[in-house]
């Protein structure tokens, strides 16, 4: 039986709507973090430092030279997403998962949805340790710092969700109103300039990398790559048994002379 909507019922909403399934793991995963590093055990003063230290993406880690023990600390090219540098850090990111990433799952399915956000977040950390290899000065920084944050991420759903509802308004300081693709043009230039000018260049190394990652993803790939791959696998196999027992398919009706097997 249908449901009528009240006529008391406001018909003004502000946001996606409820968070769907993979956005509500991912929230739930960086906060249950970010507490682990905002007030750590008892007993243990250090360990909320050790926390962003031993899961904070340090490209000099990751490489290895700056690693005395001579480890490869490859496991934080994905934690280093969970973790973030402040209240203000961890509600502006979680709130653009909500924003913008709800949508997405909905369309997508969260399979998809979580493989995508963890393409990009993991990707943009990849290009963010290329970047500090770069003989600049600005680069450096990069090479010795501790990146965290979801943004790389996060950017990534920015570009997605600029290529799939490109006219969407999107608010500027919650006051300017601009079409997602622009906005996105904005950011993006945004983040390459903070990163040449080193303007908060490691943040925006990984706000770009997020980006890029992103948006070669999405126009390589599509929206079911796997299936995609299958698909053409077995059509080339398919392909080559016929030609290996003289199959052909298609023809005239009065092609009596083919050899079908």
């Amino acid at each position: 039986m249908p449901r009528t909507r009240s006529p008391y019922a406001s018909s003004i909403s502000f946001g996606p709507g409820p968070p769907s399934t993979a956005i509500k793991a991912i929230i739930a995963a960086n906060v249950v973090l970010f507490l682990a590093q905002s007030f750590g055990l008892r007993g243990v003063p250090s360990y909320s430092d050790a926390v962003t230290e031993w899961l904070g993406l340090h490209p000099g880690n990751v490489l290895g030279p700056l690693v005395k023990d001579g480890h490869l600390y490859v496991w934080q090219l994905a934690t280093y997403m969970f973790l973030h540098g402040g209240i203000s850090h961890i509600l502006f990111n979680m709130l653009a998962l909500w924003m913008f990433g709800t949508e997405l799952e909905r369309m997508w399915g969260t399979r998809y949805f979580l493989k995508y956000y963890f393409v990009t977040g993991i990707g943009a950390a990849i290009l963010t340790v290329l970047f500090s290899l770069l003989p600049f000065g600005f680069a450096a920084s990069v090479y010795k710092s501790n990146v965290i944050g979801a943004s790389g991420a996060i950017y990534g759903l920015l570009l997605a969700y600029a290529l799939y509802f490109p006219d969407r308004p999107i608010y500027m300081y919650l006051v300017f109103p601009i079409p997602a693709k622009y906005f996105v043009m904005i950011m993006g230039a945004l983040a390459f300039y903070s990163s040449v000018g080193n303007i908060g260049g490691v943040a925006s190394a990984t706000h770009l990398g997020g980006l890029l990652v992103g948006y070669l993803y999405l126009k390589g790939v599509r929206i079911h790559p796997l299936s995609d791959v299958k698909y053409r696998y077995v059509k080339w196999r398919i392909n080559r048994v016929r030609k290996k027992f003289d199959v052909y398919s298609g023809g005239r009706t009065d092609d009596w002379d083919r050899r079908i097997h």
